[in-house]
């Protein structure tokens, strides 16, 4: 019998007793077709020697947003494979709150053509939480998912977010789309994000369909979650010692994946994807076998993905070849039996401009804004004034309110010369020309001006500043260039990137992109801003679904509390 491709003398990691062992792999149609020794049995006209190395199945990311990069498909993907990832479930929930359908259809257009496979989950929560919250670009209801769900690309119902809804609301719009969703897709899982929710609102939130969490967790959260049947992908921000050391007492690796969720352009390029986290749970104390098997095996069972996430026959032939298990040092990657990167190669991306609508490039709907539009108008003409304020702190995207006193000067508030910054959104759409103001402190920048179009999930446009004249030209700028990054500092730009596609997205390669957002990032610090990844910090300043505090263009908004609350106390 011949097959296309031997692959002899390697050590094949086995799914089903979570070891390795030695063998040869012949692959047939892209797919495995024999594990063992294929000698007097096999034929085939090309025979490689593995030389001894590992075989792991191919990486598999399965809840990451491919917006999260401000890459196009084509140019993430192209970096993913000297990675190790062959295969991603996107949720472009991102693109879906600027141009809806259409930007989820363009985003799988546009990835046709990729070495990866890529999935996709319908977005279930645009807008996040409801247009009373925010405004966006469009919105996802039963009639879009039913459209969507035509495409054999969409596998799952992507992150559910306003678990308040969820919890509170039998006939909110979040859980007739849940319902509906089971209803015409049983098999199909349902993904979660319910950062802290416990007890009888996590059992709410479970009965209702939504049977797994990304967020951010805590040991006694995650115990509660697995015990009520959930399923629990970790991300990086979740990789401490004391979750790692309680998934390896309790043996816990058949409820718990790894995934990205967000990985910017400049830390793909330098640190790398999931290869990243597997690393890093093998570096915490997990055995090799163990961390292959939850970035491998246990995602692709919970996507449904039955062909592929081990090394068998019929599986796809998605795999990578490894010098060293502890440093997951990358020899090869092949997708569907053929090689598509090892050490040698050197790539050249090639940019493909035009790929979106053009409309999608001209989504910034704003014209330049003035020195009024900063002012902050006050209930009373002078004296001082209580204020919420909105607390930034490191190593979180979380936040808090804090309660803080303000001069008013000529019946405005005197923010540019308070210990304060202002935050404001502009709704980007032209819909309602809203703009909501509030301010901030702690860990973010303490000088200067960051503006962006980058804001989750609404993605308005965000600007956070210290004088109105760098506010001007942080915002300014952002609008001339349709969207994108703008970091000032008296008047002076001392960083920027555009994004151009629907105003979170570049054409350019991941390297190009990934240089000036480190620029960004590095300009961010040098202005104040204290925080492990200060670009994402500041995005989610205005993500209503995140605790606690939070801004989006109709002011500032307590999810927690169901409301929007007034920037002054007096009177409350």
């Amino acid at each position: 019998m011949k097959v296309d491709l031997i692959i002899e003398n390697v050590k094949v990691f086995n799914a089903y007793f979570k070891r390795f062992l030695k063998s040869d792999v012949a692959i047939l149609d892209g797919k495995y077709f024999y594990i063992g020794k294929y000698k007097d049995k096999l034929s085939s006209k090309k025979v490689i020697n593995g030389d001894n190395k590992y075989m792991i199945p191919g990486l598999i990311d399965i809840h990451m947003h491919i917006e999260s990069s401000m890459a196009t498909p084509n140019a993430f993907s192209y970096e993913l494979i000297r990675n190790g990832v062959t295969t991603i479930v996107s949720e472009p929930h991102e693109i879906a709150n600027v141009f809806g359908v259409e930007g989820i259809k363009a985003m799988i257009d546009a990835g046709k053509d990729c070495d990866i496979d890529i999935f996709y989950g319908v977005p279930s929560s645009v807008p996040s939480t409801s247009s009373y919250y925010e405004t966006t670009g469009a919105k996802i209801d039963i009639e879009e998912i039913k459209e969507l769900l035509n495409y054999k690309n969409i596998i799952c119902l992507g992150e559910v977010m306003n678990y308040y809804d969820v919890i509170n609301s039998n006939d909110s719009k979040i859980n007739k789309l849940i319902k509906f969703f089971r209803k015409e897709n049983p098999h199909l899982p349902i993904e979660g994000h319910c950062p802290k929710l416990l007890d009888l609102d996590l059992a709410k939130f479970i009965y209702n369909g939504v049977n797994s969490d990304h967020t951010q967790q805590t040991k006694e959260g995650m115990k509660e979650r697995i015990m009520n049947g959930m399923f629990i992908e970790i991300q990086e921000k979740s990789m401490n010692e004391d979750i790692i050391n309680f998934i390896i007492d309790n043996n816990l690796y058949e409820h718990v994946c790894l995934v990205t969720d967000d990985v910017m352009a400049d830390t793909l390029i330098k640190e790398g994807h999931l290869n990243k986290l597997v690393k890093k749970a093998i570096d915490m104390g997990m055995s090799p076998e163990n961390a292959f098997y939850i970035s491998t095996f246990t995602p692709a069972r919970r996507m449904g993905l039955k062909d592929r996430g081990s090394i068998a026959p019929g599986k796809i032939a998605d795999f990578v070849l490894l010098n060293d298990l502890k440093d997951f040092k990358i020899s090869d990657v092949y997708k569907k039996g053929k090689k598509v990167f090892d050490d040698t190669y050197t790539y050249d991306f090639e940019k493909k401009n035009g790929l979106f609508p053009k409309r999608f490039y001209e989504s910034i709907k704003l014209d330049n804004i003035n020195e009024k539009d900063l002012k902050i108008k006050a209930p009373k003409k002078n004296g001082q004034i209580k204020c919420r304020v909105i607390n930034v702190k490191d190593k979180s995207t979380y936040t808090e309110e804090v309660i803080k006193t303000l001069d008013i000067k000529d019946g405005f508030l005197d923010w540019e010369n308070s210990p304060y910054l202002i935050i404001a959104v502009f709704e980007r759409y032209n819909k309602f020309g809203n703009i909501g103001i509030g301010l901030v402190t702690g860990d973010t920048i303490k000088k200067g001006a960051v503006a962006t179009t980058y804001a989750h999930d609404h993605h308005n446009l965000l600007v956070v500043g210290k004088t109105i004249t760098d506010v001007l030209k942080a915002v300014n700028t952002v609008i001339e260039n349709q969207g994108g990054y703008c970091v000032v500092k008296d008047n002076e730009i001392l960083a920027s990137i555009s994004l151009p596609v629907a105003g979170i997205l570049s054409e350019e390669s991941m390297k190009i992109i990934g240089e000036k957002l480190l620029n960004v990032r590095k300009a961010m610090a040098h202005l104040g801003y204290k925080h492990y990844n200060p670009v994402m910090s500041l995005s989610t300043n205005s993500l209503p679904v995140s605790p606690l505090l939070k801004i989006t263009d109709k002011g500032l908004v307590n999810l927690s509390k169901n409301r929007i609350e007034n920037l002054f106390m007096e009177g409350q």
